[in-house]
Parts: structure tokens; sequence; C-alpha cells
């Protein structure tokens, strides 16, 4: 029924509109089909390409987005071969894996958890918050007694080849992420579905060997993704902790908001960053940051600081490629 009105509302309104003007009309028309017909999901870095197919699945049988957003990116949390997100993680420096995530819908409810233990699929676990809960985030022991009280099965997340990488890792101690290199990567995936609506996911094992309880900006609203149905959706990979000094995947949707297209919100999203870095008088040699955006209109985009980010895409016109971000240095 709600097609149906949806059709005769469109057919009254541009009907009266080709009596007034027919080149008004045609443009109604292309941008209910632009925002209405044709879904689109992009996610991070190289295991978006898998994640994005499990996501297209459910975009191109008309499915919501929030669906295809927290099925794609649990193909990536279930994936051991995979050591930034979920199971087979890299641990903290405790030896410890522990877990971030954070979703949003088009009508702005939010979950997310952060430093939760034993659960492959915290992005599940970050959507039960938000649907069971008057909360927006729980964390640790919390977050883990929430999950096992919603069925969520208590497992080891330590594969034997991050506890190996763990226990070579302590003969040095050394604390020095490098840019592009897959111990601090996130996945964070953004989607619109057939009936224009944006939702996202993020979820990840953060830096490899951080001090435990650490946090970066994969499971905060507004820094690691935001989404906005009336302007886009954006989220963010690489150092977390410069993501959230400008609260970034914020920042990226209202320069779009400002009338800026994806990928030139994402570059001044990016440059903030770097301005923000020469403020502390910090070096940007081994930092990495990248943006990924889409707006209303379908049209997406991103930008990073170094060389090295790419991102995964899947439409009607681009069959799941993987594409290189611009950048800044």
């Amino acid at each position: 029924m709600a097609s149906r009105r949806n059709f005769l509302k469109l057919s009254a309104l541009t009907g009266a509109l080709f009596a007034v003007n027919k080149s008004k009309a045609a443009e109604v028309i292309k941008h209910h089909s632009a925002t209405s017909t044709k879904p689109i999901v992009l996610s991070t870095w190289r295991f978006g390409l898998e994640a994005n197919k499990g996501a297209w699945e459910i975009l191109n049988k008309g499915g919501r987005a929030l669906d295809a957003v927290e099925a794609g990116v649990k193909i990536t949390e279930a994936d051991p071969r995979e050591r930034s997100v979920g199971l087979g993680g890299r641990p903290d420096r405790d030896g410890r894996v522990t877990l971030d995530a954070c979703i949003m819908d088009e009508n702005m409810n939010i979950g997310s958890v952060a430093c939760l233990e034993h659960i492959v699929h915290p992005i599940s676990v970050a959507r039960a918050v938000m649907e069971k809960t008057p909360h927006v985030m729980l964390v640790g022991d919390g977050a883990l007694q929430f999950a096992l009280s919603n069925g969520f099965k208590k497992e080891k997340l330590l594969t034997p080849e991050s506890e190996a990488e763990w226990k070579e890792w302590l003969k040095k101690s050394e604390y020095k992420p490098q840019a592009n290199i897959e111990n601090h990567d996130t996945i964070g995936m953004i989607a619109m579905d057939t009936s224009g609506n944006l939702s996202g996911a993020c979820t990840t094992s953060g830096l490899a060997f951080k001090m435990h309880g650490r946090v970066g900006d994969s499971p905060i609203i507004g820094a690691g993704l935001y989404v906005d149905n009336e302007v886009g959706a954006a989220t963010a990979t690489g150092h977390g902790e410069e993501v959230v000094r400008i609260a970034g995947c914020h920042t990226v949707i209202e320069l779009m908001r400002q009338g800026l297209s994806p990928e030139e919100a994402c570059k001044k999203a990016v440059e903030r960053i770097i301005y923000a870095t020469k403020r502390r008088n910090k070096s940007l040699n081994e930092l990495q940051i990248g943006f990924l955006a889409i707006n209303k209109k379908g049209e997406h985009g991103s930008f990073c600081l170094q060389k090295g980010f790419n991102y995964a895409v899947h439409s009607p016109e681009i069959n799941n490629q993987l594409m290189d971000a611009k950048s800044l240095m």
C-alpha cells in the first residue's frame, strides 16, 4: 500500500508539473529515481569486497540498509584471517582481544559496544543495544553480560596465529603503529537501500597491542561513523585517536550539508586532522586516516592522508570494485 501511495503522489505531482513546466517534471522524476531505485554499498579496505557481497544480497532484493550493513560486516567479523576485526583480531598488550563496534540507522537510532571480549559479532550486540535498551553504548563486562543475557555465545577470539604474533611482540614490546598496515584497521560500511534510506556499521579489534581498555573512533557515533538520512553517511578508518579529535564523520556530514561533494568533504576532514596534528607538533609520517562517504543522491567519494587506503563499492553500475582513495601525501 505504501508503494502504491508513493506512486500516486509522484504521478499527481509530475502531472501537475508537466502542465506548468516539462523540464521541471523531468527533474523530479530523475531525483526520485536517483534516491529510491539505485541501492549502493561501500566499505573500507580490501576485506570490504567480501562484506559487500553479503550486504548486496539484501539490498538487491529491496531489503533495508540497516540489515545489509549488519550482515555485511559480520562476514569480516567471523573471518579469522582478517586480523584487525572480530575473530582472530590481534590482542592488546595483555593478550586479550577486545572489540569495538557501532551501528546507526536512517532514523538516528544508534547502538555501540566497546572493549567487548569473547563475542564474535560485536556489531550485532551493538544493534541489540540500539533496539533493546534505553542506552546507546555499553562497555567492557557490562557489554559482555548484556550479550550473554541476549543469547550471544561466549567464544575464544584469540587464534593461534594472533597469539604467536603477540608473543613475538612481547620480546621488544614496541608500540609503533604503521600507516596502511592492517594492525589497526576497521571495516566501516555505509549503504543506501531502494527506499533511499541510509545506514552504517563500523567494527574493529582496534590497535594491535594497545593498552588494555583503549577505545578508538570505531564505536563512537560521530567519530568512526555517522548517518543523517537527509544528507548522507560517512565512516572512517586508520588512527582512531585523530578521528575522535575532530569528530571526523560528523564533520564530513556537516560539510556535505553545506554543499560539498562526498570526496570534497572527506578531503576537508583530512585537512582538519593535519591542522590539529601540526598544532600539537606531532609528525604525520606514520599517520594514516581515511574517510568514506555517500550523499543522499547516491554519490560517493573518499579521501585519505597517505596513499594506500582503498575501499569497495557495489551498485547496479559498479560490480563490487576496489578503488584507491585520493590522498594528500
